[in-house]
């Protein structure tokens, strides 16, 4: 009972984590619009990884770790904002008439090492967000201990497993239902997706930049 607390637990702060509509979101909702629910699902696998670095630090408590990801936040943070700027430019210039293409094409050519590519991606963009870490914290603190007693390493690990379990789950069920209507858009709606949330990920990229900016000056 108690094992099936703690990976319960791990599930919702991995829900809770993954859920809120930010740049990662909308990168792998339209990953799924253009090249299907697979190809989306897996670019979640890859923010999943990510959060499940920041709830080991978290859980099993390495705070120099911890220490060093906040006195980097700023280098971290200027990494990803950089890299949102680039997404949200290549996909509001993506050739919509070459997505069918790429779908039955060259994504299956490339196979593992475009997946990869894929996972890769998404992984660094959540690894470069600082404030994931702060939030698993806060969730560690206030729902995990809900559990109750001192955590040993085996209750870590649950709950750690638990994370990456309820981030995965978003992410598959969030995937299967936007990859219902894949196969319904056409180039034209697909076009106006891609400035919409070309436009939505470089404006997440310019708010981390401006951010820095402001704090700098």
């Amino acid at each position: 009972m108690y094992v099936l607390l703690l990976i319960s637990t791990g599930i919702v702060i991995g829900l809770i984590v993954a859920a809120p509509i930010g740049p990662v979101n909308l990168i792998c909702i339209r990953r799924t619009l253009a090249y299907g629910p697979v190809n989306g699902f897996v670019s979640g696998l890859g923010a999943a990884l990510g959060d499940g670095v920041f709830a080991i630090v978290t859980a099993f408590g390495l705070t120099a770790i911890s220490q060093w990801i906040e006195g980097f936040s700023t280098p971290l943070r200027l990494v990803g904002g950089v890299m949102l700027l680039v997404f949200g430019i290549h996909i509001f210039r993506s050739d919509v008439s070459q997505l069918r293409d790429a779908e039955g094409g060259s994504l299956r050519e490339s196979g593992s090492r475009s997946l990869l590519r894929t996972i890769a991606s998404t992984f660094a963009l959540t690894i470069t967000n600082p404030a994931t870490l702060f939030g698993f914290t806060a969730l560690f603190t206030g729902i995990g201990s809900l559990a109750g007693g001192q955590t040993t390493f085996l209750d870590a690990a649950l709950m750690v497993a638990g994370v990456i379990a309820g981030s995965t789950i978003w992410w598959f069920m969030l995937t299967a239902l936007i990859g219902i209507f894949h196969r319904h858009i056409d180039t034209a709606v697909m076009r106006n997706i891609n400035h919409f949330f070309g436009i939505a990920v470089t404006g997440f990229g310019v708010v981390v930049l401006g951010d820095i900016a402001l704090k700098l000056i």
